[in-house]
């Protein structure tokens, strides 16, 4: 058995110190083989698990989640710390010094009226940091691996900063019936790439008019998929309370109960 001093409580030293040794010689062989890329989903997933704990606000699956989420911070600085770059304490200097930059309100001698200002100082500061000088360069910071949906609506919220943005949320929706007929245009002449383009383009006029709107479209699409499987859970349960079955329904039944049930849920 490996040398380990097991407690009764343990706190974030005896994380580092249990990741160590699992990626140490005599460790656990699947944690040596892992890298920054093998791991990557997981750190994704168990972040989206937080996530969901604190929408259905359990306090005691948000604390189990939030340790596997500390655990992958973890994991993924002791590989570098295995390569000499950095470790736990160059990660938690990093971040507060970052946040002492950022508050200039409370650790410095700035004045703000509300959290506007607070909001707006720090992009200021977070745009003067990074060393962005255009507003290009702000849209191009944001992540490529965010949700399709968040990057998207992220990037318009900053490019709406240069002045260049719909004045009212009816010009963005006016906006989306536009681009719905350049989709109706594409997948008429049968080029996918074009028609492709053009689905692209009404997803994103239809973040832009969440954004508009003072909502999220991330959260407005998982809504409304939530919606979807309960509707069609009640239609299928519809179905079978008849003693069928929705593939032996003809479109127009299926329809016609699903029309019934939308009013309802």
């Amino acid at each position: 058995m490996i040398d380990f001093n097991f407690k009764d409580s343990y706190n974030i030293d005896d994380l580092v110190e249990i990741v160590k040794i699992l990626r140490s010689p005599g460790g656990c062989a699947w944690d040596m083989e892992q890298t920054h890329s093998s791991i990557r989903m997981d750190f994704i997933e168990e972040v989206y698990e937080a996530v969901e704990a604190i929408d259905n606000n359990d306090s005691e699956l948000l604390r189990e989640e939030l340790g596997d989420v500390l655990l992958q911070v973890v994991f993924h600085t002791q590989i570098e710390r295995e390569k000499g770059t950095f470790d736990l304490d160059d990660v938690c200097d990093e971040v507060c010094k970052k946040m002492i930059v950022r508050h200039p309100h409370v650790f410095g001698e700035v004045s703000v009226s509300g959290t506007g200002d607070i909001l707006n100082n720090w992009e200021a500061i977070k745009q003067e940091t990074k060393g962005q000088t255009t507003f290009t360069e702000t849209l191009e910071s944001v992540a490529v691996s965010l949700p399709a949906l968040l990057r998207a609506q992220k990037v318009g919220k900053r490019a709406s900063k240069s002045g260049m943005d719909f004045p009212d949320a009816c010009e963005a929706i006016k906006n989306i019936h536009g681009e719905v007929d350049e989709l109706s245009e594409a997948a008429a002449s049968g080029d996918m790439n074009r028609t492709a383009d053009e689905l692209g383009d009404v997803l994103f006029s239809c973040v832009n008019a969440a954004r508009k709107l003072g909502l999220n479209s991330e959260e407005c699409l998982t809504a409304a998929t939530e919606k979807f499987i309960k509707r069609f859970a009640a239609v299928e349960s519809a179905v079978r309370s008849q003693g069928r079955k929705m593939e032996n329904c003809s479109l127009e039944e299926l329809d016609s109960i699903w029309n019934n049930i939308k009013h309802t849920i």
